[in-house]
Order: C-alpha cells, then sequence, then structure tokens
C-alpha cells in the first residue's frame, strides 16, 4: 500500500477506535439558530459505496454505514453539532479540521460514480476553493478526484497559498460548487462548476455524478449543470478527505489525536468552513437524490 494510504500506528488505533454512532434526532435547530422540518435519514442502497452521517457526538470516529465501513477518523477542530439531518459535522479555519478515510477501491470513481453531500457555508474561505469531499493528494501522480466550493483566491503575501488547486478555478467562480478530476487517460485536471453560487448560512443539497460521457453538477436535488466530458477518473492510493486537503503524510497519531504533524504547514489554504452532513459515495451516476427531496 502507498504510504499515501497509511496513517502512523496510534493514528490507526484511533481509526478503529469504537464511538457513538447512534443517530440524533433529525431536523431541528441548526447553525444560526434556523429550523428546518424534521428530516428522515437515507439509508445506504445497493450502490451505495460508502456513507458518513457524521452524527456522532463523542469519539474520534466517523463511521460508514455503507457495505465496506470504511471509517473514517475526525481531527481534533472540528465538533459535533445539529445538522440537516439529525447531527452534522462543524468544521473551521485549521489545518486539524478535517474527516480522515483510509484509501479503499470502493472510493475510486471507476466507469460510474457520484458524490453527494449537505453543506452549510459560513465562508466561502480566501484562498483557492474549500474543499467539501475529496481524494487528491499533492502527488500528481495521486490526483483523482473532488467536489468543492471556488473561494475568494485572495492573494495575501504572508500566505500565498500552495497553488496547488489554481488549474481548477475559473474567474467569476466564487461560491459555486465544482467537480474536478484527473482523466485516467494522459491530460490535465478537468473542473466543471455549477451555473450560481451557493448561499451562506444556508443548508443546500450538493451532488456531482460522473458516466464516463457526462458531469453532472445537482443542487437541490435538481440539475443545475453538465458537461460532455468522455473518459474516466484515474484510481489511485490517496486517502479521501472531508472538510479539508492536504498532504497525508503530514499525519501523526502521537500524542493521542490524529492531527497535522510538527513538520506540516500549519496555515489552513483548503479548510471548509461551516458544517457538512450525510456524505455519500454511490457506484452509479445516480440521476435522482431521495435526500434533497422536500425543499
Amino acid at each position: 500500500m502507498s504510504r499515501l494510504g497509511r496513517v502512523p500506528g496510534a493514528a490507526l488505533v484511533l481509526a478503529l477506535a469504537c464511538a457513538s454512532c447512534a443517530h440524533g434526532p433529525t431536523g431541528g435547530a441548526t447553525a444560526g439558530g434556523a429550523t428546518h422540518p424534521a428530516r428522515t435519514a437515507t439509508g445506504p442502497d445497493s450502490v451505495t459505496s460508502a456513507l458518513w452521517r457524521l452524527d456522532e457526538s463523542v469519539g474520534v470516529n466517523a463511521a460508514d454505514a455503507g457495505p465496506f465501513h470504511l471509517d473514517g477518523t475526525y481531527g481534533p477542530d472540528t465538533r459535533s453539532t445539529f445538522g440537516r439531518v439529525g447531527r452534522a459535522r462543524s468544521f473551521t479555519s485549521s489545518v486539524n479540521s478535517f474527516v480522515y478515510v483510509n484509501t479503499h477501491p470502493a472510493l475510486d470513481a471507476g466507469a460510474a460514480f457520484s458524490v453527494e453531500a449537505w453543506v452549510f457555508p459560513n465562508d466561502f474561505g480566501d484562498f483557492e476553493d474549500t474543499p467539501i469531499v475529496a481524494r487528491w493528494a499533492p502527488e500528481i501522480a495521486q490526483t483523482s478526484w473532488m467536489l468543492s466550493i471556488v473561494a475568494r483566491n485572495i492573494r495575501d503575501p504572508d500566505h500565498p497559498g500552495t497553488g496547488d488547486h489554481l488549474p481548477l478555478i475559473r474567474l467569476g467562480t466564487v461560491g459555486k460548487v465544482f467537480f474536478a478530476f484527473q482523466p485516467e487517460a494522459a491530460g490535465s485536471p478537468r473542473s466543471y462548476f455549477s451555473s450560481r453560487p451557493l448561499e451562506l448560512g444556508r443548508w443546500t443539497h450538493v451532488a456531482a455524478t460522473y458516466d464516463g460521457e457526462v458531469v453532472k453538477i445537482y443542487l437541490d436535488g435538481l440539475v443545475d449543470a453538465q458537461y460532455a466530458s468522455p473518459g474516466r477518473v484515474r484510481a489511485t492510493t490517496a486517502p479521501l478527505f472531508i472538510g479539508n486537503v492536504f498532504d497525508p503524510r503530514w499525519l501523526t497519531g502521537f500524542g493521542g489525536d490524529l492531527r497535522a504533524g510538527p513538520n506540516a504547514d500549519p496555515f489552513p489554504y483548503y479548510a471548509f468552513r461551516g458544517l457538512i452532513d450525510e456524505v455519500r459515495i454511490s457506484s452509479v451516476a445516480r440521476a435522482e437524490f431521495p435526500a434533497a427531496r422536500g425543499q
């Protein structure tokens, strides 16, 4: 296994630790005091590869309800809070705000693929983008796919950014959802954008699908944009991150928590700012998203 797919020993223990996996009550209060009608959680179906409900109120284990039980590990700067369905995870501007999931072939896009989540962004970020869920390691041979939100791309002389995602971003797209992938065949990464930006301080169901011919981006269960893009997404041994992206070789379990180690760049270039709930990966290009119904 590539070293990208490994976590140091103590972190492996953390990733396997048993934490509360009970789902909280649906609906009710959310970020900023907003309320929504009660919602029923949509369970895994026959084409679900992974489903992280992010419901845990204690512990470091992010349980996967899918068939492969690809449990993740919460970074120490995430918090449990009320979500769109039950509870959700709150992410902040910190390199240690993330969910880490070890590499597995079920996370590859293959010939067909869908990725979806509920998001409640509080801010779009100052650098290139703020990933929702991604397998996008900084080593060029390990980049695969990413669902993200375009940030403001402010040039800060004290923190110039990594620049790794600049080739993916278009001008005038701040706040828009985009799906990027590295083709299996030789070539540059491709990125495709929603037609409209997200609203800050509001829950939105976002999704991207790819069937080897067409990329579609969905907002609140409806097709928002689609693009012809024949090919396949390159497989990778990179792990999966929710709410952040950085070099996984920075991770250490020394001291008890899984976190970026002393050799890491501590600046949170790609940290998501807000809440994420109900992250699902599917092995088909879904045409419907039951989780997004009832807007």
